[in-house]
């Protein structure tokens, strides 16, 4: 297939293009930096790109995250994904597959599956981050055929949870918190994997994570010790309601997805 990899350049993308190469797929990469340099925010040039690649497929691997901008990425969202979803549709490209995010679902006392809402009434911050989530999957979800993969909290090579990653550093400066928020995670071989995967599957959401969801109090000194960093102390205290963690069963059984890490207790020791 002929497939437009919006993102290409990115920590997910750089890693997904190989793969589909390898299954002769000729993908055409999508950036601003890339081989089709594009802004997604310029509806117009994202159009002409589009329709010029003529693609049987879209996947939507953009983040905007380089200087922790939620309202920038959540903004990329909203609007980038609108554009390219529009290019899409104009071009008569028939599935969409997008990434997303497993730390959006509403509160709750066990992980959530895809059957679980958003935290649509969530406060800010977070609720500019959930708004952006929500219309980045509302507006996949026009194609014919979509696919959105959650994904859990990403680790690995060039990702923030990587030795030189932000997150060792602020772990380093005593800023990442050992407390009992759940978190699901994900290696990032394991999130391009995915999305190669998902060229082939059902519509629909998928949450794309670990087996093991896990307070911070649990993985965060895991994580510390594979970044070579120190832990922090752990605190005590209730999580925060949304902070729970999802459910990958769905892709394990429905699917047959399995991640390669199904823990972060071995995932870590790769960054």
């Amino acid at each position: 297939m002929r497939i437009v990899l919006a993102g290409s350049t990115g920590v997910i993308g750089r890693r997904l293009e190989p793969l589909l190469t390898a299954q002769g797929h000729e993908v055409i990469g999508l950036s601003r930096t890339g081989p089709v340099a594009v802004d997604v925010l310029d509806r117009d040039a994202v159009a002409a790109a589009v329709r010029d690649a003529r693609p049987d497929v879209v996947m939507h691997q953009l983040t905007s995250l380089n200087n922790r901008d939620l309202a920038a990425n959540s903004r990329l969202r909203r609007v980038g994904t609108r554009n390219l979803v529009d290019a899409a549709l104009a071009a008569g490209v028939r599935r969409i597959v997008a990434q997303s995010i497993a730390w959006a679902y509403e509160p709750g006392a066990e992980p959530a599956t895809e059957t679980t809402a958003l935290d649509l009434d969530a406060a800010e911050p977070r609720q500019t981050t959930v708004a952006g989530v929500a219309a980045l999957e509302s507006a996949v979800a026009e194609a014919p055929e979509w696919v959105v993969l959650r994904y859990g909290t990403l680790y690995g090579p060039d990702t923030w949870y990587a030795r030189d990653g932000l997150m060792a550093q602020l772990a380093a400066a005593g800023r990442v918190p050992a407390d009992a928020n759940v978190s699901s995670l994900l290696h990032i071989d394991d999130a391009a994997t995915a999305a190669v995967a998902a060229l082939e599957w059902p519509g629909g959401v998928v949450n794309v994570c670990d087996d093991e969801p896990a307070a911070a109090s649990e993985w965060v000194p895991a994580f510390c010790a594979a970044a070579g960093v120190p832990a922090p102390a752990v605190t005590v205290g209730e999580r925060q309601g949304w902070a729970r963690g999802a459910s990958n069963r769905f892709a394990r059984t429905h699917l047959g997805w399995a991640p390669s890490c199904p823990s972060w207790r071995e995932g870590f020791a790769t960054v």
